[in-house]
């Protein structure tokens, strides 16, 4: 394997994700409210714009998808927004929503062993957020430098489960899809996605995902199995 992609949220970090939404859009409902923006709106303009991200066709960046979306429904300045948005990032959004996330000592040695023999390794969460949402990354003793290349609404231009996803960041880094492996545990998102794209996958099943319709087949385990994988790969 020349890379190894992880996703993050309930694959490296472990994560409520019900009780992640409800607290996320409380809080930011909070930030909001300085705009007369009722919250109900408020969160029903945020659902409506992430799904112009989810159908970004490449043409233009996650951040533009969202955001024009978002000032077709709501009149706001977006320099002003984006601002607030940073510090609620670094202040709410890192102190209320760490109560949805457990710890994960193994997080930093699945990276680390991962980099074994010069491989590339990237941070492959679906890019519906800001590169600031990445500091709960700290959550869990990780930092950004850690990967050669993570993905966020700013240098994105699909998302998942868009098998281009994967493929985009494959040329990015100028890997075939063959050498790669994709670790989650969505099997939408994560397996049957990249496994559409080419790449070899392992789907972690403490927090598992899993939907009728989707048939993978690909290696699985918990995520001590998965520590076991990467110390021989």
């Amino acid at each position: 394997m020349k890379a190894i992609f992880f996703d993050l949220d309930g694959t490296l970090l472990p994560l409520d994700e019900k009780l992640f939404v409800d607290i996320y859009f409380a809080e930011l409902s909070k930030v909001f409210s300085v705009y007369n923006i009722d919250s109900k709106k408020l969160v029903e303009t945020i659902w409506t714009a992430t799904h112009e991200i989810i159908k970004n066709d490449g043409k233009r960046t996650n951040e533009e998808a969202f955001w024009d979306k978002f000032k077709s429904i709501v009149n706001i300045d977006l320099s002003d927004v984006k601002e607030v948005l940073k510090k609620f990032y670094a202040n709410e959004f890192f102190t209320k929503l760490k109560k949805c996330s457990t710890e994960n000592s193994l997080a930093k040695v699945a990276v680390e062993l991962a980099k074994k023999n010069g491989r590339k390794v990237v941070l492959a969460t679906n890019p519906v957020f800001p590169i600031d949402a990445l500091v709960r990354l700290k959550w869990i003793g990780l930092d950004i430098d850690d990967f050669d290349y993570v993905t966020h609404y700013s240098n994105s231009s699909f998302s998942k489960p868009n098998p281009k996803y994967y493929l985009d960041l494959c040329e990015k880094l100028d890997v075939e899809p063959k050498d790669c492996l994709m670790i989650g545990n969505d099997e939408r998102q994560d397996i049957f996605a990249a496994s559409s794209a080419g790449m070899n996958c392992y789907l972690v099943t403490d927090y598992l995902y899993t939907y009728p319709e989707c048939k993978v087949n690909c290696e699985k385990g918990s995520f001590e199995d998965l520590i076991e994988k990467l110390k021989v790969l």
